[in-house]
């Protein structure tokens, strides 16, 4: 396990030089944990018979549209790629061994690494299954006061207890630990400090940075912003005219002045007392979807999941959106819709939902989608004033208390426990908990 000392690069950008970050907490001590190659370190953990060969974790290998879900090193040497076909894996690797996804296994796991957090902090805030964000601040005085100390005894834990390696890294923000958690993989800790961050962060590519997708980066790169660095000390007037406010929110934490808390909490909340302004979840499908049906299990699977969320956070949505990742050349893009009145009714949001992705996509097998995600925006509180209109309030009375029974029923027997009908007609979903395990996480420095 190996701790990050630094690359050497210039401490200005552009013959400007910029001092600690304003408005900052660098006391905080703040961890993300990143569990290597989750799925695969899993299945060799499991199955001792793995270990040590290129293994993939996908879907539907009969098929030509499975995709890799997660590698093992072996495979990564031979060149294979997380979301690539099967096909074409197995054609880089011959010896490749291929297994399918088990999630409730992986599930299974990451309660355990959770557990072992939590002995160390109560603020443990899940990114996904496989990544975890701890706030050491008011906890480390019981722990001997030293982060990296922490962090190397947690990575040490879990490698003994569980059989996988984690990667972690240590810094005063969320988005620094985050950076340094993905800087050296695999196993290994990483610190972003205030007398590091400009040799270790502001080098690296601007599309490391969170939150910097695709088409964030297209926009930074044709602004001549290649680095995270440039992007510190980027004009604000010239982000907001290329990004609007989310430029200015990635300025601020380029430049290390990210303050959102680590939340314990479902994530229904924005955190520190901010209102969250979308809910939204979204899935990786373990194979390329080129059917209607498929596709329409996956909206409404999501959509329940969305719908759920907004029934428990007592809000209502009056914007509906659809994000497609394409299979092709994994462009991502979407599309949305605002509803003459707000609502969390399930059934409402996933045909909405359902008819954006159906307008937007022939569905024909040309063009095969990677991954989707459904969010709900524009957001009331489920106890803001409507207007009647008697034959709508009746049937939706009707329709709320269905959703209210089968949310009674999810809490008590779990989310598997009430499926429709429309979800099952992807068996590759079944096991999916997308409620819990692929949760879009509002941050409540956007809106």
């Amino acid at each position: 396990m190996t701790a990050v000392e630094g690359r050497g690069v210039p401490e200005t950008f552009g013959g400007r030089a910029i001092g600690s970050p304003e408005g900052a907490d660098m006391h905080r001590a703040i961890l993300h944990s990143d569990m290597n190659a989750f799925y695969a370190s899993v299945e060799q953990a499991e199955r001792p018979e793995l270990r040590g060969v290129p293994l993939v974790v996908g879907g539907r290998e009969e098929t030509r549209h499975g995709i890799v879900l997660a590698k093992s090193a072996r495979a990564k040497e031979a060149g294979v790629k997380t979301g690539e076909a099967l096909w074409e894996a197995r054609a880089k690797c011959p010896g490749l061994v291929t297994v399918p996804p088990r999630y409730d296994v992986y599930r299974r796991y990451s309660e355990l690494a959770r557990r072992i957090y939590c002995q160390y902090t109560d603020l443990v805030e899940p990114f996904g299954l496989d990544e975890c964000w701890l706030d050491l601040t008011g906890s480390l005085p019981l722990s001997g006061g030293d982060a990296l100390r922490v962090a190397t005894e947690i990575s040490g834990r879990v490698k003994a207890e569980l059989g996988c390696t984690v990667s972690i890294g240590v810094s005063w923000n969320k988005v620094f630990a985050k950076f340094g958690s993905d800087l050296r993989k695999p196993d290994a800790v990483t610190a972003i400090t205030p007398e590091n961050y400009r040799r270790l962060v502001w080098d690296a590519p601007v599309g490391d940075l969170l939150y910097v997708g695709p088409a964030t980066r297209a926009k930074l790169h044709s602004s001549g912003i290649d680095r995270i660095g440039e992007l510190a000390c980027a004009s604000p007037e010239l982000l907001r005219r290329r990004l609007g406010k989310v430029g200015l929110v990635l300025r601020a934490f380029a430049r290390g002045e990210d303050s959102t808390p680590v939340s314990p909490s479902d994530a229904v909340r924005g955190g520190g007392g901010r209102p969250i302004k979308s809910i939204g979840n979204g899935l990786t499908c373990p194979h390329d979807i080129d059917r209607p049906e498929d596709a329409k299990a996956l909206v409404y699977l999501l959509a329940e999941s969305v719908a759920q969320r907004l029934r428990e956070a007592r809000l209502r949505a009056f914007t509906v959106a659809v994000g497609v990742r394409d299979a092709r050349d994994l462009a991502s893009y979407g599309r949305q819709t605002t509803l003459p009145r707000a609502t969390s009714a399930t059934g409402l949001i996933a045909r909405t939902a359902w008819g954006l992705l159906a307008a937007s996509e022939p569905l024909d097998g040309s063009h095969p989608l990677r991954g989707l995600h459904v969010r709900a925006s524009n957001l009331e509180p489920s106890d803001a004033p409507q207007q009647l209109d008697l034959g709508f309030d009746a049937r939706q009375r009707a329709l709320d208390g269905l959703d209210e029974a089968i949310d009674g029923l999810r809490r008590r027997f779990g989310n598997a426990c009430v499926r429709r009908g429309v979800e099952l007609l992807d068996e590759s979903l079944i096991d999916v908990d997308v409620k819990r395990d692929n949760t879009v996480h509002p941050v409540g420095w956007f809106g």
